[in-house]
């Protein structure tokens, strides 16, 4: 398995620990308000890092300009306020357009 592979394993294992442990160890108590914002950003710089990881390629030598620009167009899309399926669809075109075009 590759590295990449490893820390998502890692990763699921530490979000599953953190959820089936919480409810065991507070019981109805709620966790203080700092640790409940730091919780709720994992997932979100998680997925950053697979993105970036995704876009530049192993040993970040790879940089697809024309994903680059597909992820930048799904973005925009989302920035306007589309759904999601939406602006994931926009990229996905956007990238396949610039690969006919370019030949890439």
């Amino acid at each position: 398995m590759t590295t990449v592979w490893w820390a998502i394993l890692a990763a699921a294992a530490v979000s599953f620990s953190y959820k089936a442990l919480g409810p065991a160890l507070l019981g109805d108590r709620r966790l203080p308000e700092q640790a409940e914002s730091v919780i709720a950003l994992l997932a979100p710089s998680l997925l950053a890092g697979l993105v970036v990881v995704a876009l530049t390629g192993p040993g970040w030598t790879d940089l697809d300009g024309t994903l680059l620009a597909g992820v930048a167009v799904a973005a925009c899309v989302r920035l306007c306020r589309a759904p999601v399926p939406a602006a994931d669809l926009a990229g996905v075109l956007a990238t396949a357009l610039l690969r006919l075009l370019l030949g890439g």
